[in-house]
C-alpha cells in the first residue's frame, strides 16, 4: 500500500499548492522506474476542449519513455470536503491500456477507500481480444 498512499499523497499535494481554495482535482502516475508524475486538468472557456486530469501524466510518461504502472485521480469539492476518487473514466482507460492490463488504477467507492484494480478487471471484456489479445 505504500506506492498507493504515495500516489495519493503526491495527488493530494498538487491539489492543496493548485487550488488553495475551493474545487480542485489532480491525478498522479507511478512508472516502472518509480517515478510519480503529476497533473492537473487545464483550465478551459470551452468545455469541449477540456481533457481529464490525468492526460498531462499520461503524456509525460510517453515522452519519458516510461511505463506507467499506477495511475490514480482524486477531487474535493473545497477546502473543506474530503477526498474522493475517481476510477478512470473509459478513455483514460484506453490510454492506459498502452501499456497492458496490469496497470492498477484507484476506483471510486461507497467507502471512499484508497483501492486500486488492474486494467483486465476494470474492463473483463475489453475488445482486444477479438485481436487474440488479452489486456
Amino acid at each position: 500500500m505504500i506506492i498507493e498512499q504515495t500516489l495519493f499523497d503526491a495527488a493530494k499535494l498538487l491539489i492543496e499548492h493548485r487550488y488553495p481554495n475551493g474545487w480542485g482535482g489532480a491525478a498522479s502516475l507511478r512508472t516502472e522506474s518509480g517515478k510519480i508524475l503529476t497533473s492537473i486538468a487545464p483550465d478551459t472557456k470551452n468545455d469541449g476542449l477540456s481533457l481529464c486530469m490525468e492526460v498531462g501524466a499520461i503524456l509525460e510518461a510517453h515522452k519519458l519513455d516510461e511505463v506507467v504502472t499506477h495511475s490514480l485521480c482524486i477531487c474535493r469539492d473545497d477546502e473543506n470536503s474530503p477526498f474522493v476518487r475517481l476510477t478512470p473514466c473509459g478513455i483514460c482507460q484506453e490510454r492506459l491500456v498502452h501499456w497492458g492490463g496490469d496497470v492498477k488504477a484507484a476506483v471510486s467507492n461507497s467507502d471512499n477507500k484508497l483501492i486500486f484494480k488492474n486494467l483486465r478487471e476494470l474492463q473483463p471484456h475489453h475488445w482486444s481480444i477479438v485481436n487474440g489479445e488479452v489486456l
